[in-house]
């Protein structure tokens, strides 16, 4: 089934605005404008609303991504926001300005956070496996162990898992296990000792290295990847969770993926686009997903 999945109402976070190759964007008390290359259109905004932003990124001639903060005085570089959900799911996140021109937090990705902690609780296993992979700063891990699983959240940058680290503290959790670690090779390890998971949970980047510089490259390791994730899921009891943030990366070519490889799934699995909606109700694209549980 092919679906559009967009954020509920969040008290701490709102898309005000976007376009431009811009958006326009409130964590908490503090409104920030940075790049997003898939704003092509106009901003529904006049200038003089983006100019209240207290930090703006500048990108660095020639790089897309790499760039430098302009922040107005008393904006503080590191702040904590709140996350809440009528289901129970309460968590607490420490965003911080990345020379990246990242936040440690990916909104979007609410309905997903949502999924996995309603999916966890679902589980048989009176302790459910869950494994979070290319995890970053750990959302869908705490989704996931304020359900109650046992939770492996592995990344390659170890700052990285610091800043999970937390962000778990930060929301009154304890008990998850940490991994740097280069996640292709952890997987065929895992599939050699005979593990099963409840939970599989993957968020790749379209490139990356591992800790010891090893290369992930999406279009060439992905279908291996699925394949040995295929294997560790307890065939009986589980849930997954794939997404994706590459421009030009169809949803498409997932639906195709997951279909060979998890053929049990067809009927039973989301696949689609995620999106946030700005005040003027417009759709800025941020990924596609696949999702399915039995």
């Amino acid at each position: 089934m092919y679906t559009f999945l967009t954020t509920s109402p969040w008290a701490d976070y709102e898309l005000i605005d976007a376009g431009n190759f811009e958006k326009l964007e409130r964590f908490g008390q503090h409104i920030l404008a940075r790049p997003e290359p898939q704003a092509i259109w106009d901003p529904h905004l006049p200038a003089s609303e983006w100019q209240r932003a207290n930090a703006t990124f500048n990108r660095e001639k020639g790089s897309q991504e790499r760039g430098q903060w302009k922040i107005k005085p008393g904006t503080p570089e590191q702040w904590l926001i709140g996350y809440e959900r009528p289901d129970g799911l309460k968590l607490r996140f420490r965003l911080g300005m990345s020379s990246f021109k990242h936040v440690g937090l990916f909104p979007e990705q609410d309905p997903n956070w949502q999924f996995i902690y309603n999916q966890t609780r679902k589980r048989k296993a009176a302790v459910p496996r869950v494994l979070n992979l290319f995890a970053y700063t750990g959302a869908a891990t705490l989704a996931a162990r304020a359900a109650g699983a046992d939770v492996t959240h592995l990344d390659s940058v170890k700052q990285v898992n610091f800043w999970a680290r937390d962000n778990m503290e930060a929301s009154n959790l304890d008990g998850v296990r940490w991994l740097v670690e280069d996640a292709m090779k952890y997987v065929r390890r895992e599939v050699k000792r005979g593990s099963k998971y409840q939970g599989l949970i993957l968020d790749p980047p379209a490139y990356g290295r591992g800790p010891n510089g090893e290369k992930w490259q999406l279009e060439d390791e992905l279908n291996e990847m699925l394949k040995l994730c295929k294997e560790l899921l307890d065939p009986e009891d589980h849930f997954f969770l794939v997404n994706l943030y590459s421009l030009g990366f169809s949803a498409l070519i997932l639906d195709n993926l997951v279909g060979e490889i998890f053929p049990a799934m067809r009927d039973k699995r989301e696949i689609g686009e995620i999106y946030l909606h700005d005040a003027a109700a417009r759709k800025l694209p941020l990924g596609t997903f696949c999702r399915f549980a039995t």
